[in-house]
């Protein structure tokens, strides 16, 4: 996909410009402070290492990381070193997907923390992190396959209870890796309470972006951590990916709104490289010139105002009828926080944040923000 018309000096020009600078990925961000920003794809489509190298050889030149999301490659250590190897030699940095699974089970007799350690040493800075435990906010929050609690007696021991036990799942990577990453659609708060180092929000299906922007750049900086956006389904059918042009707008979107990560998601097999065609490969060439060539728009906009929702109200902002915490249904608050948050979108847009009345970070959010808006108070 084609997203602008240049003449062909300028396009020469920009490729060469990108070329010298493909290998930055510090600059300095509308602030004047240093920052970095990763865009790639995540391989999830086939365990056939030959269509990894293939994608790889496609993204190399305007991607810098790539995200291994296969199992069946996960979950062999022969094929992980190969495909590892692989992307690491192409230039771009590593993450890989890890988690608990009836299906696979580890071949080689290969313990996962061993590679870990081995591979940070191998690597450097080039192993990015480790993807574990995919969507656990949303397994919880949808009764699904992953869900971690079925049952507490209140909203605050409920999120003691699913902070401490996703701790425990990835507590131990946290001493073999720097970054431990998830991708989550909803109680990204009590991801990051839980220890998450980074959370891509989901761009997909019909969830408003500016919203689970606002939920998830305001749990990362309440914990001074870093967020990304992972773009997802949009359909649950063919072509599942929304199209060029979208795809286009939601990695500017993520990179303006001052998101560390902005990775595009390959699952089912649809072609030859999974759900991504050609016109996505050109949005994500199209994105790596206006990155490079727009280093000053990374953060531009912020969260300047904030809403402020109960401590421990693991609400899923999807509609005023969504789940508490996946146990209980819309409570009597539930229909305000909702209009409360899409009238303050409506009026603020992707420079809103949302952060819980945790004690541990009022000050620091009160600080923070030019305006704090609260549950309790009539929002117009």
């Amino acid at each position: 996909m084609g997203l602008k018309t240049v003449a062909l000096g300028i396009v020469l020009i920009s490729v060469l410009a990108v070329s010298i600078v493909a290998a930055a990925y510090w600059w300095l961000d509308s602030t004047g402070a240093a920052t970095e920003f990763f865009v790639g794809v995540e391989f999830a489509y086939s365990g056939n290492v030959e269509d990894l190298k293939a994608l790889v050889d496609k993204v190399k030149d305007y991607t810098n990381v790539f995200v291994i999301g296969a199992l069946e490659i996960s979950f062999n250590q022969t094929k992980l070193d190969e495909s590892c190897n692989y992307v690491v030699d192409a230039g771009l940095h590593l993450i890989v997907f890890f988690t608990d699974s009836e299906e696979y089970h580890y071949a080689d007799n290969y313990t996962i923390f061993d590679w870990e350690a081995e591979a940070k040493q191998k690597y450097g800075d080039m192993f990015s992190g480790v993807y574990r435990y995919d969507e656990p906010g949303g397994n919880q929050l949808d009764f699904g396959s992953s869900m971690l609690i079925e049952n507490a007696s209140d909203y605050t021991s409920m999120a003691d209870s699913y902070t401490s036990y996703l701790n425990i799942l990835i507590s131990h990577h946290k001493k073999y890796g720097d970054t431990v990453i998830t991708a989550d659609y909803g109680l990204y708060w009590f991801d990051y309470k839980a220890g998450y180092d980074s959370v891509l929000t989901e761009f997909g299906w019909n969830h408003s972006r500016p919203l689970h922007v606002a939920l998830c750049r305001g749990a990362a900086e309440a914990y001074s951590k870093d967020w990304g956006a992972i773009v997802t389904w949009t359909y649950n059918e063919k072509p599942y990916l929304e199209s060029g042009e979208e795809l286009y707008s939601d990695l500017k979107l993520a990179y303006d709104n001052g998101a560390k990560y902005a990775v595009v998601f390959s699952y089912p097999v649809i072609g030859a490289y999974g759900t991504l065609t050609e016109e996505h490969f050109s949005a994500l060439q199209d994105f790596w010139m206006y990155i490079h060539s727009n280093p000053q728009a990374h953060g531009s906009i912020r969260g300047e105002v904030a809403y402020v929702v109960p401590k421990d109200y693991g609400f899923g902002f999807r509609s005023p009828q969504d789940k508490i915490w996946g146990l209980w249904q819309a409570d009597s608050l539930s229909q305000k926080v909702w209009d409360d948050v899409n009238t303050l979108v409506d009026q603020y847009g992707s420079r809103l944040d949302i952060v819980y009345d945790d004690p541990e970070f009022r000050e620091a959010v009160k600080n923070r923000y030019d305006k704090l808006f609260f549950w309790n108070e009539t929002i117009t």
